[in-house]
């Protein structure tokens, strides 16, 4: 849910009421190969919880399951206190919003159709109050002047912000992040991160699979440190990066700091 405490709108004032999201030994598989064991993990409501590891460790897949665009095979996903994987999952999609590592944009529509088709096509709304919405979107992920640009006339982070600002379009009550700088040039980053870390401060609840170190520290309540589709360890960013208690946090940590 989104509260605006302005008329204006196209300040940045919006505050998010996220819901909480509880993961209750979620196992997921990919024919018989499992690949997510047992993982429970409890995301307090207005909080951000970053998810950290190498590569294969379960992460995206973590995230692919809560949002159930892979079922999981067993455990549960309870979003502010119901199961998530006893609803259609179209209307959990419209609570539960994702921002993937590619932009996955329609190239033929203009950053606003793109924001704003979803609104229509799964929400109902008019076209004339989807387009209003999309274009406060727009503004809040400081693209208002690039409204009408397709994506091949934008960079990579504005492209990245469109995919935000769709997400934020449906008003969830969390946000998921695939790696969502990983495919971005170093100089757009920034941006990108800068966004996210906003996001966090007016109350979203955001869970965020990330390679950015710099980021879960100093934006994440939380830290999970994943590996071979298991939760070795987590807690607060002093907690995992100041003071890792296993061995293999500990190894790659020195890996990547």
């Amino acid at each position: 849910m989104i509260t605006t405490t302005s008329a204006n709108p196209t300040a940045d004032i919006d505050t998010f009421h996220g819901s909480s999201l509880e993961l209750k030994n979620l196992t997921m598989a990919y024919g018989d190969i499992e690949v997510l064991r047992n993982v429970s993990l409890t995301v307090a409501p207005g909080t951000t919880t970053c998810i950290i590891g190498p590569s294969g460790s379960g992460k995206s897949t973590l995230l692919r399951g809560v949002n159930r665009l892979h079922e999981p095979k067993s455990g549960d996903v309870v979003l502010a206190g119901d199961s998530a994987l006893k609803v259609n999952p179209d209307i959990l999609r419209s609570r539960i919003g994702m921002v993937f590592q590619h932009f996955n944009l329609f190239p033929d529509h203009t950053a606003l159709e793109n924001v704003a088709l979803a609104l229509w096509s799964v929400k109902k709304m008019s076209k004339a109050e989807a387009r209003e919405r999309a274009r406060r979107r727009l503004a809040e992920v400081g693209l208002a002047e690039r409204a009408d640009h397709r994506p091949r006339d934008l960079s990579g982070g504005q492209q990245q912000r469109v995919a935000i600002a769709r997400a934020l379009a449906m008003e969830p009550e969390v946000m998921l992040f695939d790696e969502a700088t990983s495919a971005l040039d170093p100089e757009l980053v920034k941006g990108v991160l800068t966004l996210m870390a906003s996001l966090a401060k007016r109350g979203m609840t955001m869970v965020v699979v990330t390679h950015e170190m710099g980021f879960a520290r100093k934006v994440a309540d939380q830290v999970v440190f994943m590996d071979e589709g298991e939760v070795v360890e987590s807690g607060t960013p002093a907690e995992i990066f100041d003071n890792p208690r296993s061995e293999r946090l500990q190894r790659f940590l020195s890996e990547v700091l």
